[in-house]
């Protein structure tokens, strides 16, 4: 992934090492804040490669507020997402016809945002 090249600034490599699920699982990684996605750039078949991002944390920092997000970095760092019904293909929309899980407190999936993972606080 190439977000930040520490192989030029620190002269070494940084892997991700655990899949999302284990980073999730094991408290590697968990959703902090909420950001809203504002365009997406796209390849010449239509796939996705980067997206405009309206950061949570305002105007201050970035360009406005805004910055962009590799789609890799979307694969692997992006949990939870709001999208309006009419963009949703019917055959997702039926999973709302099943009887809802609650998850636990505890789970990863169950909260918005993880205090522990808050590096903020």
């Amino acid at each position: 992934m190439a977000v930040h090249d520490y192989k030029l600034v620190f002269n070494t490599e940084v892997q991700v090492g655990l899949a999302k699920a284990a980073r999730l699982q094991y408290g590697d990684s968990c959703m902090t804040h909420a950001m809203v996605f504002t365009a997406v750039g796209t390849d010449e078949l239509g796939n996705p490669t980067k997206f405009r991002v309206e950061n949570s944390y305002g105007d201050k920092e970035y360009d406005k507020g805004y910055l962009l997000m590799s789609a890799e970095w979307f694969r692997e760092f992006v949990f939870e997402v709001v999208v309006d019904k009419k963009y949703v293909p019917a055959d997702v929309l039926e999973v709302f016809k099943q009887q809802a899980t609650v998850l636990p407190a505890w789970d990863p999936m169950g909260t918005l945002a993880c205090p522990l993972c808050d590096r903020d606080c």
